[in-house]
């Protein structure tokens, strides 16, 4: 649910998918240009606000709530942002029966069907089926999750498979998109970020020296596991070193029955800041909305990206147009977006020794910080140049819709 929708119905906002909020709100001043909003929620509701209609669906009968939505609005285009989720199957196969697949795009976000096989991010197999109190309670485990991603990714095959036109934008994603479905027609479109990243930057002179952000530490694909081995190698040279990252904290010690309401990967992680001796060297910063997380880049003196799989990471995105200086591993479609020793550093996800050798590089060198930093923000501020990704994105729905 975009915010402007929550705003008008009266319900908490989430603080995930904000780009696509840029992406639909440009339309809306856009003569002869109307753009109509479809997203899960528990309540079925149909509503407009600031000229955007909006259709919610529920858990069941997407399909039919899909076609109804459809004939109802008669859209010259279908946009499905994302394949990951079972109600894009829904909506595809509702696309099919309204006869309308031919005007119909999907948007690659992830592809989970392949993070499936990245999952376990050099993880140590005897970790697969470890599971804590909570684990067992909800019958879960690394290795459950790791088949619901791959159960996912059966339906995000049929999904890409089932299209006509698929938007991308890394090298990556079309490769995994032509394995998938040679015939699909591929469009390259950039996405633009939430707005409060365009309206920011980093400064040297106000970041907190030696400190890291790495934006997100829940599952192992983002490799929070491989930063803290990276982080021992830090600290050795940099004691007042630190590291942040987003979710709850789980160096929290008013239970001691804290660690069993944890998943097995959350306390895994615990154990190794534990093990590693990084307990003072490691800050949980909860859910952060978008001016917080704009704030805790600008803070940072280096961004790194550790994870073993992605796309086009939005947290890398906003982190260079920041000019936030980054490190990220070498993986998914990362390359197309930041370039190695000119704009940043890359490197193996599974090296984090070299990790820590290009976070210290940064470290020890103002004037390095500096050029990536210019650098990165002028690659960045291209790539997710708002205007020039909304009439790309105008002029693929105009060739699509003339199907």
């Amino acid at each position: 649910m975009l915010p402007i929708i929550a705003k008008d119905m009266n319900v908490a906002q989430t603080v995930f998918g904000g780009w696509l909020s840029g992406h639909i709100l440009n339309f809306k001043n856009r003569p002869q240009t109307e753009a109509v909003v479809m997203f899960p929620h528990d309540v079925q509701v149909d509503g407009a606000v600031e000229g955007i209609k909006y259709y919610s669906f529920g858990k069941t009968d997407r399909q039919q709530r899909f076609e109804f939505i459809i004939e109802n609005e008669r859209p010259d285009v279908v946009h499905i942002f994302g394949t990951e989720n079972a109600h894009s199957l829904d909506a595809i196969n509702a696309c099919i029966a309204k006869n309308v697949i031919d005007r119909t795009l999907v948007s690659i976000q992830g592809l989970i069907s392949v993070y499936a096989r990245h999952f376990f991010a050099a993880l140590d197999p005897k970790l697969y089926k470890r599971k804590t109190l909570r684990d067992i309670i909800k019958r879960s485990s690394l290795k459950k999750n790791r088949d619901a991603f791959a159960r996912s990714g059966k339906r995000e095959i049929e999904v890409l498979k089932k299209c006509k036109n698929v938007i991308g934008r890394t090298d990556w994603d079309k490769a995994c998109v032509q394995r998938i479905n040679p015939e699909a027609k591929y469009y390259f479109c950039n996405e633009s970020l939430r707005s409060g990243f365009y309206e920011a930057e980093w400064s040297l002179d106000r970041c907190e020296k030696h400190s890291i952000f790495v934006s997100q530490c829940s599952y192992p694909i983002k490799g929070f596991h491989l930063m803290l081995e990276a982080m021992c190698d830090i600290v050795k040279k940099y004691p007042d070193a630190h590291l942040y990252t987003t979710g709850s904290n789980l160096l929290r010690s008013d239970s001691k029955f804290n660690h069993q309401k944890m998943t097995y990967y959350n306390y895994y992680i615990k154990s190794l800041i534990d093990k590693y001796g990084l307990k003072d060297k490691v800050t949980f910063l909860g859910t952060l909305n978008e001016e917080e997380m704009k704030q805790r880049y600008l803070s940072s003196h280096v961004f790194v990206l550790p994870s073993s799989v992605e796309n086009s990471p939005n947290s890398l995105g906003e982190a260079m147009l920041l000019g936030v200086p980054c490190v990220a591993s070498d993986v998914g479609g990362v390359k197309n977006m930041m370039t190695h020793n000119e704009e940043g550093y890359v490197y193996p996800y599974d090296e984090p020794y070299m990790a820590a050798y290009y976070i210290s590089e940064i470290f020890d060198n103002d004037t390095l910080a500096q050029k990536f930093s210019e650098k990165a923000k002028a690659h960045a501020s291209h790539t997710h140049n708002v205007q020039i990704n909304l009439e790309k994105a105008m002029e693929i729905y105009e060739k699509v819709g003339r199907n």
